[in-house]
């Protein structure tokens, strides 16, 4: 908004300086103006390049932020997943997340049907049965190999961590599940840049942008682990990084 109404004011100063040096000033004067006239060209051609730039630059920092804090994120979404499928609840512990990948082991089944002979009542009949049998176990860690897990709960560039909280909503009568939700407040992740930009970035709708204040991964309403960036934060890494 600033720099709009300097771009302004600026406009309305060499209108009013072209002006007064065509039709009012002395000729002995005009030099003079015309030299000031040109400082202001300068200054506002300056300021309407800064404008244009400022919003690119901000997305690029912007970018290469997010996609640090969203590496972070999906791994806190696998080790809450994993740790599910294990102990059937999801949790609100780093510690006990970093400890279950250090030290659990999902077990490894497999269904195979057989035919087992049944007496009931004095017919004797086959029936077919399905088993699941435990065949081995894999550790956990095996699914974190070359991420730094022991990282996760830390944002990336700052000395925040990310707010972690797990609860319960009924997805069917009667029946409760867990839930979970990692997030952290953009402003935390965008701190030292433009103000200004900072608090439309905080008022996104979506789209190719997060929507909302935070960027989060689960939810705490409903029964679901995706999270709330664009796509193509799920692409390949960015390899650009923030040299700010």
């Amino acid at each position: 908004m600033i720099s709009i109404l300097i771009i302004i004011v600026s406009i309305l100063a060499v209108a009013g300086l072209a002006y007064l040096i065509v039709n009012k000033l002395p000729s002995k004067l005009k030099p003079v103006l015309s030299l000031l006239l040109w400082g202001v060209i300068i200054f506002l051609g300056y300021e309407i390049y800064q404008s244009i730039m400022k919003p690119i630059h901000f997305n690029k920092k912007k970018k290469a932020r997010y996609t640090k804090v969203i590496e972070n994120l999906k791994t806190i979404r696998d080790a809450e997943i994993a740790y599910a499928e294990v102990n059937r609840k999801f949790t609100s512990d780093p510690q006990k997340l970093i400890s279950f990948i250090d030290t659990a082991k999902f077990a490894l089944t497999e269904i195979k049907n057989v035919v087992v002979t049944e007496q009931r009542g004095l017919i004797t009949i086959d029936v077919e049965k399905r088993i699941v049998d435990t065949v081995g176990f894999e550790p956990v860690i095996n699914r974190f190999k070359d991420r730094d897990y022991k990282n996760m709960m830390s944002v990336p560039g700052t000395d925040a961590k990310f707010e972690l909280k797990t609860g319960e909503v009924e997805k069917v009568q009667g029946i409760k599940t867990s839930v979970f939700e990692a997030k952290v407040d953009k402003a935390k992740v965008l701190e030292g840049m433009d103000i200004d930009l900072i608090r439309q970035e905080k008022e996104a709708l979506g789209g190719v942008n997060v929507p909302g204040e935070y960027i989060s991964v689960g939810s705490l309403d409903e029964v679901n682990s995706n999270g709330n960036w664009p796509p193509f934060y799920d692409g390949k890494k960015d390899e650009n990084t923030d040299n700010e």
